[in-house]
């Protein structure tokens, strides 16, 4: 970490002075968003078809199947890596403009990603009107930490960067505090570190993601900026990689050692494959450290990968569905809701009061067959926004 602080770039001068590399988005970056979202597609098509079967959190090592614990494994990189990549996305963007503008960018981004989790992302998990239960998840903590971030350029990059690490570092430090319902600040640690929900004018409001862990995910994100701006692609790829392993040897080790950072493992006498899954087992709501240090760490070295095959037609393809994302994100949720219920409709409830298919393989084929489709839309989505550049609300998508 300590060689993030070395670089001297920095967010605030004119645009007129910003270094090339900041001038236009990387496909790497829009390569690696695009992969996420392809990774997000197969979590949220199980939670479509499968979800009578509820997965815990963290996952249940000693009674989970273990083809659906590995399918679930796979989309633990999704939150951390959009966090950490609205983060260096912030950085570039302020790159191109003052201080002032991109804290205000920030601003109005993330008030209208949290308006976007009330109305039309809750919706489409629902399909309620009006909404009995809103779940406030990953773009609700998004937008918070927009927000946050807008306040926290202004403080010097280091101090960012440090406070970043101490929160990732340091907040299972705050597990122990748990508060009752009727505690005065049940609602503030709900949204800060504790996951609770509330009764509010009859709706049950649910804080999924409580945001302080991915406020520390943001900062992080901010303060590797620098490094897409101000170094040789060879050198950023090393310190990209070096930073990636480190992250996953330091995981190994602190879950080895059993003793900070996350919920214990155990082991499943004569079942390695379990013993395994509980090592593996980590806690997303809130991340623990544990959490974060693998699923960071995997981003930073496919990100190094991605700017070594920058011009392959993976990348390319990738890098499309990671130039619209919120569009992608909108649509698929909204393609999976009407899929549902059309299926409901057609074939009725045949678990409880929900529609579901009977075995984890229907899931990966739903998910194998939705991926071409979602494509095109996204790519014309990106390419319209590419092109009307006079249309401003476009930006926010």
């Amino acid at each position: 970490m300590a060689s993030l602080a070395n670089d001297s770039s920095g967010i605030g001068a004119a645009p007129a002075r910003a270094p090339a590399a900041a001038t236009a988005r990387l496909m790497s970056i829009d390569a690696l968003r695009g992969l996420i979202m392809v990774i997000m597609l197969l979590d949220h098509v199980r939670e479509t078809w499968f979800l009578y079967m509820p997965v815990t959190d963290p996952v249940d090592a000693r009674t989970i199947m273990p083809a659906l614990f590995f399918t679930r494994l796979a989309s633990t990189l999704c939150a951390p890596l959009f966090v950490a990549l609205t983060g260096l996305s912030a950085f570039l963007y302020g790159q191109r403009h003052r201080r002032a503008e991109t804290s205000a960018f920030l601003l109005k981004r993330g008030l209208f990603l949290i308006f976007l989790e009330l109305t039309f992302v809750n919706l489409a998990w629902r399909a309620e009107l009006p909404p009995q239960t809103i779940f406030l998840q990953v773009i609700w903590a998004i937008g918070i930490c927009m927000v946050v971030l807008a306040a926290l350029i202004h403080l010097p990059r280091r101090a960012i960067l440090a406070l970043g690490v101490a929160i990732i570092c340091g907040h299972n430090l705050l597990d122990g505090i748990v508060l009752p319902p009727d505690h005065p600040l049940y609602v503030p640690w709900g949204i800060i570190h504790q996951r609770s929900a509330i009764e509010l004018f009859g709706v049950t409001i649910k804080f999924n993601y409580p945001v302080l862990a991915w406020v520390g995910v943001i900062c992080l994100g901010w303060s590797v900026g620098p490094w897409f701006t101000g170094l040789a692609p060879e050198e950023r790829r090393r310190r990209l990689m070096m930073l990636g392993v480190g992250m996953i040897v330091a995981f190994v080790v602190l879950r080895t050692l059993n003793l900070y950072g996350d919920k214990p493992w155990f082991v499943v006498p004569d079942d390695g494959l379990r013993t395994l899954m509980s090592f593996l087992a980590l806690t997303k709501y809130p991340p623990s450290l544990l959490f974060l240090l693998p699923t960071l760490g995997i981003g930073s070295v496919l990100l190094a990968r991605f700017e070594k095959v920058e011009g392959g037609r993976v990348s390319h393809w990738l890098a499309v569905l990671g130039g619209a994302p919120m569009f992608f994100y909108l649509f698929h949720l909204y393609l999976l809701r009407l899929l549902y219920l059309a299926a409901l409709s057609i074939w009725g409830p045949n678990h409880g009061e929900i529609f579901g298919v009977d075995s984890l393989a229907w899931v990966w084929i739903w998910y194998l067959g939705l991926i071409v489709p979602l494509y095109f839309p996204t790519r014309w989505f990106s390419d319209l926004k590419k092109r009307r550049k006079d249309i401003r609300w476009l930006k926010y998508l």
